[in-house]
């Protein structure tokens, strides 16, 4: 359900999402897992993609697909934290049809927070975990 979201982002769907069947693709939905992600990570987290030390890296993503959607339908993406530990974070994800309440996928997907020189585990930065503190659900 939508209210189980604690943060949204819109994404269009584009004319080569679709494959012969006609919908959106289900490689798609990890792409789209990838987008919301990564933007909250950015935009609200303040991970430096370039230049931080430490860096997440997927070690696990999983969908769920309950309907179809195709283009020019845009996807709501609804992201939530389902855990968060010491360096590693669960996201899960909702798509709806825009302006919808009908899901049409439910995926996670885990990042492990390591150190870009030595790819080994850290701590997630204070910052981003204070930002992520906000998205967990109970």
């Amino acid at each position: 359900m939508r209210e189980h979201y604690r943060h949204w982002q819109r994404i269009p769907t584009r004319w080569h999402d679709n494959d012969v069947y006609g919908h959106v693709n289900n490689v798609v939905h990890y792409a789209f897992m990838d987008t919301v992600i990564n933007t909250w990570l950015i935009t609200e987290g303040g991970l430096d993609i370039h230049h931080g030390q430490a860096i997440g890296l997927c070690v696990e993503s999983h969908c769920n697909y309950r309907a179809s959607i195709a283009f020019p339908e845009a996807v709501d993406a609804g992201l939530r934290i389902g855990h968060l530990g010491n360096s590693s974070v669960r996201y899960e994800v909702g798509f709806y049809p825009e302006d919808r309440d009908d899901v049409v996928a439910e995926g996670h997907f885990v990042h492990v927070f390591t150190d870009r020189g030595t790819r080994k585990p850290v701590a997630i930065p204070a910052g981003l975990r204070a930002a992520m503190e906000g998205l967990v659900v109970a």
